[in-house]
């Protein structure tokens, strides 16, 4: 197992389930395929896949999941209950490397008003769901929930209770976001100091982001000898997120000097190309200021950095853009470009594609907007593959609009629509408080699905006047949230398909009918 002076880090991803639980994130199987696929590219030690007792869909991607990645562990969450854990067991059937991660919280306040139990009774039930874990898989990860708020030597009781019951791996989380560095620090030396069998399992840490520390907290518990990591893609997750794992990696990648040397199995390289790909199927937009993997993390505009850097490059940059994978120069394709150049620029950028979809990039979208184009750059390719190749069943697709508006006028949008699967057509017109509105009143006739936006943000993909305009938006539809974007020179064309895109997703989930038979946890 683990101890203080390992310089080995596990890294625990758990993108797939607690990154899920951000608003609009939900993803279908095919997305969650191809993130596991991605994560497991990138060296993860675990893949934490989902929650299988709370829906049918939980578990076949858990176990679609489980059949297909074989280098890391595969884990299932469940509840300290029989029935989810047995559930989770099942799911995991077929993994290669199966873990079964049980949690139960711990702290007073949660003790009290949730659970209604006694000390006592917390850790009866916490022996015997780690036990229960145990007699269906080798390795067992167990989380004492909220531990953060928790009464060190109550936590300490019952983590040497678990790891005696056989768990391998126990996890100490922030859940709340409520620790700060010294504190949590402080709280795992406690436990390393007070619990006799620590030195039987892996101690790993689970930081929320609710005060922006789930960076800082979980390098804090690093020094304090946790050693496995529990992050997601672009610090995805419940509330405010997550401890971003690329974030957290890169750390201690660039200052071994303070770490004391602790190394992941990362292969950095790829951290740009996950992040964006995580970034496209869940629909939540990177910050361009986000460290690491943000738009602007290696851009330089002051003049006195450009110098800097043009005379060194380390006078104003302490990583290597290609330390994680983000290209120093941007390839230029026109209309003269070739299918071959295409296909290479487009599998360098990161895309799996069928030739089948190349083909139909190629001959489609990319002429059309090369012709418009006198450059069409990386942003653009990417923005094409995003708005053009999408996971997600549609419904319908849009054939084309008209939009009449003027000073004084009342905007007035037509928009023609065609069904994937019958090829009917259908039209319709409506009003609104600008073209946009009436594009969108236009749309929720013609579906029979109403909106309601909560969020709407338009911007440049790329430069110049010939830029692509991107839409992205967040709406709600009863008790479904979904995100979705669309990619146009038309900002009106962009915003109609990011709308429709998001009909589509609520549409989709409608058709999974899926049953929820138990809560999301807040780990």
């Amino acid at each position: 197992m683990a101890s203080q002076t390992d310089k080995r880090v596990l890294v625990f991803d758990t993108t797939l389930r607690d990154g899920e639980q951000s608003p609009g994130a939900s993803l279908n199987l095919t997305e969650k395929l191809e993130v596991a696929r991605a994560l497991e590219l990138l060296g993860v030690d675990v893949i934490e896949a989902g929650f299988p007792i709370t829906s049918t869909d939980d578990f076949e991607a858990v176990r679609a999941i489980s059949r297909e990645v074989r280098k890391p562990a595969v884990c299932g969450l469940a509840r300290c209950v029989a029935k989810d854990i047995d559930r989770a067991a099942d799911a995991l059937g077929d993994a290669k490397r199966p873990r079964i991660h049980v949690f139960l919280a711990t702290s007073k306040i949660h003790r009290e008003f949730k659970l209604r139990k006694a000390r006592s009774e917390i850790v009866r039930l916490a022996i015997e769901g780690t036990k229960h874990a145990c007699a269906a898989v080798k390795d067992v990860e167990f989380t004492p929930e909220d531990a953060a708020r928790t009464e060190p030597d109550f936590l300490a009781e019952v983590v040497e209770a678990v790891i005696a019951a056989g768990a391998t791996t126990v996890n100490i989380p922030d859940t709340v976001g409520w620790s700060t560095p010294d504190r949590f620090r402080g709280l795992i030396e406690y436990l390393f100091e007070h619990v006799p069998n620590i030195g039987k399992a892996v101690i790993a840490v689970h930081c929320h982001n609710d005060l922006g520390m789930a960076v800082a907290n979980t390098l804090a518990a690093l020094q304090a000898g946790a050693r496995q990591i529990e992050v997601t893609v672009n610090g995805i997750g419940e509330r405010a997120g997550n401890a971003a794992l690329e974030e957290v990696v890169m750390a201690l990648a660039t200052r071994p000097d303070v770490f004391g040397g602790l190394k992941t199995g990362i292969h950095t390289e790829l951290l740009h190309r996950t992040s964006h790909l995580v970034s496209r199927v869940t629909g939540m937009v990177v910050a361009r200021n986000k460290a690491i993997v943000g738009e602007n993390a290696f851009a330089h505009e002051s003049g006195i950095h450009a110098d800097g850097i043009l005379k060194e490059r380390t006078t104003y940059e302490i990583m290597d853009p290609k330390s994680v994978g983000l290209a120093k120069s941007k390839l230029v394709l026109g209309k003269h470009s070739g299918r071959h150049q295409f296909r290479q620029r487009l599998t360098e950028l990161g895309f799996r594609l069928t030739d089948a979809e190349v083909d139909g990039l190629f001959f489609g979208s990319f002429k059309t907007l090369a012709d418009r184009k006198k450059e069409v750059f990386d942003e653009d390719l990417v923005a094409l593959v995003e708005s053009e190749v999408t996971q997600t069943p549609e419904t319908w697709k849009l054939c084309g609009f008209q939009v009449a508006t003027g000073t004084g006028g009342m905007p007035t949008a037509t928009v023609e629509l065609e069904r994937y699967d019958t090829k009917e057509r259908i039209r319709d017109a409506a009003t609104g408080d600008g073209p946009v509105d009436a594009i969108f009143r236009t749309l929720e006739r013609l579906t029979g699905i109403k909106l309601k936006l909560e969020d709407y943000q338009i911007r440049s993909v790329t430069s110049g006047t010939e830029a692509q305009g991107e839409a992205r938006l967040e709406a709600r539809c009863g008790d479904l949230v979904v995100s979705a974007r669309g990619v146009s020179t038309d900002i009106l064309e962009a915003s109609a398909k990011a709308y429709l895109g998001a009909i589509n997703r609520v549409l989709a989930k409608k058709a999974m009918k899926s049953k929820v038979k138990g809560p999301k946890p807040k780990v």
